[in-house]
């Protein structure tokens, strides 16, 4: 009888540690539930500023983020679950030459765009012409 009842207990922990580990790993830590599709349109203008116009599905949340070419973030925006529409003009005038990167991402998937500032200096003509 004894060992009817250690070998049931042994029997009974071992399934109940194996559902344990299964119902956590249906759901990993850290991954969103709902993830939201998006489009997202990146251009600069004349003026140095940058637009980015994002639409996505309601249901997920995005994050924008703008980092420069050490990895900081200069700039962050997270759009809740039931925001659709974003747009922002980002003035990129004070920052100084060199490669950023805007990044998208839902959680799941990331998209990065790269951003090149450089100041062109201004050219001396090569030919003079003087009026007398």
């Amino acid at each position: 009888m004894k060992t009817l009842i250690k070998s049931l207990a042994l029997a009974l922990s071992i399934s109940i540690l194996t559902s344990v580990t299964s119902f956590s790993e249906a759901k990993p830590i850290g991954r969103p539930v709902v993830v939201a599709s998006y489009q997202a349109g990146i251009y600069t203008c004349v003026d140095g500023k940058l637009n980015i116009a994002l639409d996505k599905q309601t249901g997920g949340a995005v994050d924008v983020r703008l980092k420069n070419s050490d990895g900081s973030v200069l700039y962050s925006k997270h759009l809740g679950k039931n925001e659709s529409k974003y747009r922002t003009r980002l003035n990129l005038n004070d920052l100084p030459d060199g490669i950023y990167q805007v990044e998208i991402t839902n959680g799941v998937e990331t998209t990065t765009h790269n951003v090149t500032i450089s100041t062109q200096e201004p050219e001396t003509p090569s030919r003079l012409v003087a009026l007398n």
